[in-house]
């Protein structure tokens, strides 16, 4: 069966409507690119954006985060959620030293291989930052793709072979091209195609769009339910984190008592946070961020 052209359209908005943001400006480096697309995982870009600049003002090379220790990259994570993103990119800083003279690489590969980089990560920063042809493929790409040309209106909750596939085949031949229609697609999706109410008239696809033309059949697969943070563990682990955070050294555990009422949830997060790298334990008792 015959397949809509869909690059010219959605290239052509994208040109017109896509936000400015620094990580896509002509002067990114590729470690800003890294940089955005580590914050960027389940973190909206308004909550990055901040954390982003002042980021890249301290560290604004792989070098200048790899001098300093592990724990000033989880201090200046501050909210942004999911903590061992900074661990990983400390970790991916000081790899790109050793590895590659510190300069982020450019092969997919070398860029998988980083602590931390997921094959979608990879392949962003190969296409963003190196101009390379890659299927990229996040939440916002799945579902665009998912309603354009599969005509249901949510991907399956975990990626498939066929997705891949399906992004591969939609990939314009120029890799320049192909670099800036995974970013269009991408933005597509946070803009118009939304989750829960996308604005089906400003879509520059929309004749096109098997969803839309099948009638906008809902979704019929399993719940998908709302993250919850409000009393949660996750909640008890940034609560600890953040007293080691705002303090200029070694902690008491009576700071970290203060913290969180329920004991039992206290000390479970407390253990999964030194289980993963986020906390130090001292021999005197007191807690420290890593050293």
């Amino acid at each position: 069966m015959h397949r809509p052209s869909y690059a010219e359209p959605i290239l052509s908005w994208y040109a017109e409507h896509a936000r400015d943001l620094p990580w896509r400006r002509p002067d990114a480096s590729p470690w800003a690119v890294l940089v955005s697309e580590i914050m960027l995982q389940q973190t909206p870009v308004s909550r990055v954006l901040p954390a982003y600049e002042a980021w890249l003002t301290r560290w604004p090379t792989p070098a200048a985060l790899a001098a300093e220790p592990p724990g000033e990259a989880v201090r200046a994570w501050g909210r942004l959620g999911y903590p061992r993103r900074a661990l990983n990119l400390h970790a991916s800083a000081r790899a790109i030293v050793e590895r590659h003279d510190g300069q982020v690489p450019s092969a997919h590969d070398d860029l998988r291989a980083l602590p931390g980089v997921g094959a979608y990560t990879a392949a962003a920063v190969a296409s963003f930052a190196y101009r390379q042809r890659h299927a990229v493929l996040d939440t916002n790409v799945r579902r665009v793709l998912a309603r354009m040309v599969t005509g249901v209106e949510y991907p399956p909750k975990t990626q498939t072979a066929a997705e891949v596939r399906l992004a591969e085949s939609l990939l314009p031949e120029a890799a320049e091209t192909a670099a800036t229609w995974g970013v269009a697609v991408m933005e597509l999706g946070a803009l118009v195609c939304t989750a829960r109410t996308p604005r089906c008239a400003d879509c520059p696809v929309t004749a096109s769009c098997a969803w839309r033309l099948a009638g906008k059949p809902a979704y019929d697969g399993p719940a998908r339910k709302g993250q919850t943070y409000a009393g949660t563990d996750r909640q008890c682990r940034g609560r600890l984190l953040a007293v080691l955070r705002h303090a200029s050294g070694p902690v008491e555990r009576a700071a970290l008592d203060d913290a969180w009422d329920d004991v039992r949830q206290r000390e479970r997060a407390l253990s999964s946070l030194i289980e993963d790298g986020l906390i130090d334990p001292l021999d005197d008792g007191r807690f420290a961020l890593p050293r």
